[in-house]
C-alpha cells in the first residue's frame, strides 16, 4: 500500500518508521535484561559458595559481556521512544485531545518505571561492578530488569486500549473521552493478552540474539565455553518463551475475532465468510479481488478445513464472517452476555455515527442555550450511538478495510517463523547437551552455526511482522470504532512533516548504523577483553 503524501499519509509513515525502529532496540532488552539477571544470579551463588573461583569469574565476565550489549540498546531505544511519544502532540493533536485523559496515565506510569526505576537501577548494575556489594548489584540487575518490562507493560496496555477501549465515558461537555474505572482499562483482556504475547516475544528474540552471537564465537573457535553456556541458558529461556508465545497467540487470535473482525477478515483474506471457515496456511492473494467483484481471493492456497472456525469461536461448526459480510452486515453476532443479535451493515453503523455527532453538536448547542429539555434528549442521542462515533467520518466501505496484502502476509511471516523458532531452540538444545555439537563433521558445524547466526535478523522480521499485523491490521482506526487516522491528525502542513520525516529517517539510520558497530566491536572484542 503506498501511502499519499498527504498530511495524514506521512503522519502514519512518520509514526510507523519512528516505532519500527524503536522496535528494533525494545525487544532485545526485554529478552536479555533476563537472561542477564540468570547469568549473575549464578555468578551470585558461585562466589557465595566459593568465593571467587574459576567459576564465579567466568559468570562474573559473561555477564559483564552481555551486559554491555543490553546498554547499547538500552541507550538507543530510549532515544527513539521518547521522539516516538512525542508525536502524539505534534503529529496527533486531535488524538491526544480525544482520549488524552486516558491514554496519558499509562504512558506517565512508563515514564516513572523508564526514566526513574530502569534508569537508575540500570546506572548500578552497568557501572555498579566492584563498587556495591554483590547482592545489591544483583538486585539492581534484576529491577532493571523488571523496570524494562514493566515500562513496556504500560505500553501496551496503552496499546491495548487503542485496540478495544474501555473502561471510560464520553464527556460530551468537554467532547473528550475519561477514564471511569482504571483497573478495567489495565486488566482488559486484550491488555493482558497483549502483554503477554509481545513481552515473550521479546524473550525469544533476546534468546535467538544470545544464541546466534554466541554461534558467532564458535564458528571463530574462541571463547567455547562462554558461547555454550551463554547457548543453554538462552535456548532453555527462549523455549518456553516460544511456547508461552504461541499459546497467546492462539488467545490474542480469539480476541481479535471477537473485537476486530476485520482484522482478523484481513489477517486471512476472508472476503465472504462462512461456517466451518479454513484456516489458510500458505496462499497467494488474487491482487485483482475488491468487494466489488467475484473474483477467488486467492491465485491458490493450502488451507486446514473449519480450523479458523475453531480458532476464532472455539467451534469448528460456527460462521466466521468476511469482509463483504462485515460491510453488509445480517449476520449473528453473539455479545459477552451470551446475546444473540444481527450484525450492523456498514452504512447502518455510518448513520448511527451520525446521529452520534449530531446528539454531540445539539448537546453543545442546547448547553450554551440553557436548554435542559433538549440537552437531555440530546445526550442520550449521542449514548446510543457513541459505540459507532467514528464511522461518521468514513464515506465509503471501503474506508474501513484494512490493507488486506500486507495484513496476511505479515500474519503468515510472523507464524512461520514463530513455528520455526520453537524447532530452533528444541535442536539448540539438543545440540548443546553433552556438547553435542563438537561430534559434528566439520563441514555441517560451520553450516549450522551459520543458520544460527542468521536467524537473529529472521527473528526481527518476525517481530516487526507481529506489529505489523497488530496495527496495520486495526486500520483505518487509531481508537477501534471511535475516531480513524483521518479525524485524529494534527494541521500541520505536509512539508513540514516531509521534512521532520526525512531528518528522522536519516538520524535513525545513523543510530542503527552506530549502534551495530559499536555492537560488533564489543563482541569482537569478547568476554575476555573488557575494559
Amino acid at each position: 500500500m503506498i501511502l499519499e503524501m498527504t498530511t495524514i499519509g506521512l503522519s502514519r509513515l512518520q509514526f510507523a518508521i519512528t516505532a519500527m525502529y524503536h522496535w528494533i532496540f525494545v525487544p532485545l532488552t526485554l529478552g536479555l535484561a533476563i537472561i542477564i539477571g540468570i547469568m549473575e544470579t549464578k555468578y551470585f551463588f558461585e562466589s557465595k559458595k566459593h568465593g571467587n573461583s574459576a567459576s564465579a569469574e567466568f559468570w562474573k565476565k559473561t555477564t559483564r559481556f552481555w551486559s554491555r550489549i543490553f546498554a547499547i540498546n538500552f541507550a538507543i531505544g530510549v532515544a527513539t521512544g521518547i521522539i516516538l511519544e512525542f508525536q502524539f502532540g505534534t503529529n496527533w493533536s486531535n488524538y491526544s485531545w480525544f482520549v488524552g485523559d486516558i491514554f496519558g496515565a499509562p504512558l506517565a506510569i512508563e515514564g516513572i518505571f523508564a526514566f526513574f526505576m530502569e534508569s537508575t537501577f540500570f546506572a548500578v548494575m552497568y557501572f555498579g561492578w566492584d563498587k556495591v556489594s554483590k547482592k545489591f548489584h544483583l538486585v539492581s540487575t534484576w529491577l532493571t530488569a523488571i523496570g524494562a518490562n514493566l515500562s513496556a507493560v504500560w505500553i501496551l496496555i496503552a496499546n491495548a486500549w487503542m485496540q478495544n477501549p474501555a473502561g471510560m465515558v464520553f464527556n460530551p461537555d468537554t467532547a473528550r473521552n475519561e477514564m471511569v474505572n482504571f483497573w478495567e482499562v489495565v486488566f482488559s483482556p486484550v491488555a493482558m493478552n497483549k502483554l503477554l504475547h509481545t513481552s515473550t516475544s521479546g524473550f525469544m528474540l533476546g534468546a535467538v540474539v544470545v544464541i546466534g552471537i554466541s554461534a558467532w564465537y564458535l564458528l571463530k573457535r574462541r571463547d567455547v565455553e562462554f558461547a555454550i553456556k551463554s547457548m543453554k541458558i538462552a535456548a532453555v529461556f527462549g523455549l518456553v518463551s516460544a511456547l508461552v508465545l504461541a499459546y497467546s497467540g492462539d488467545g490474542s487470535a480469539y480476541l481479535v475475532a471477537k473485537h476486530q473482525p476485520m482484522k482478523l477478515a484481513a489477517m486471512e483474506g476472508l472476503y465472504k465468510g462462512e461456517k466451518r471457515a479454513p484456516l489458510v496456511g500458505i496462499a497467494l492473494l488474487n491482487p485483482d479481488k475488491e468487494i466489488t467483484n467475484d473474483e477467488d481471493p486467492y491465485l491458490f492456497d493450502i488451507s486446514i478445513p473449519g480450523a479458523l472456525s475453531l480458532l476464532a469461536n472455539r467451534s469448528f461448526d460456527s460462521f466466521v464472517p468476511g469482509i463483504e459480510d462485515i460491510i453488509n452486515g445480517g449476520y449473528e453476532v453473539v455479545d459477552e452476555n451470551g446475546n444473540v443479535s444481527k450484525a450492523l451493515s456498514f452504512e447502518q453503523k455510518r448513520e448511527r455515527g451520525k446521529l452520534a455527532v449530531e446528539g454531540l453538536r445539539e448537546y453543545q448547542q442546547s448547553l450554551k442555550e440553557g436548554n435542559d429539555s433538549l440537552k437531555a434528549a440530546a445526550y442520550t442521542q449521542l449514548q446510543d450511538n457513541f459505540d459507532y462515533f467514528g464511522y461518521s467520518f468514513l464515506d465509503q466501505p471501503q474506508q474501513s478495510i484494512p490493507p488486506v496484502a500486507l495484513t496476511f502476509y505479515a500474519f503468515r511471516i510472523m507464524v512461520i517463523l514463530g513455528g520455526y523458532f520453537i524447532f530452533f531452540f528444541i535442536a539448540v538444545l539438543f545440540l548443546t547437551h553433552k556438547e553435542r555439537i563438537f561430534s559434528i563433521k566439520e563441514q555441517y558445524k560451520n553450516f549450522i552455526y551459520w543458520i544460527m547466526i542468521l536467524s537473529i535478523p529472521l527473528v526481527y522480521v518476525c517481530s516487526q511482522s507481529g506489529w505489523i499485523v497488530a496495527e496495520v491490521g486495526r486500520q483505518p482506526w487509531t481508537i477501534q470504532d471511535l475516531l480513524p487516522v483521518q479525524a485524529a491528525v494534527s494541521a500541520v502542513n505536509p512539508g513540514n512533516i516531509y521534512a521532520t520525516l526525512s531528518i528522522f529517517f536519516v538520524l535513525f539510520t545513523v543510530l542503527l548504523v552506530a549502534e551495530l558497530k559499536i555492537m560488533f566491536n564489543q563482541i569482537k572484542r569478547g568476554p575476555d577483553n573488557l575494559s
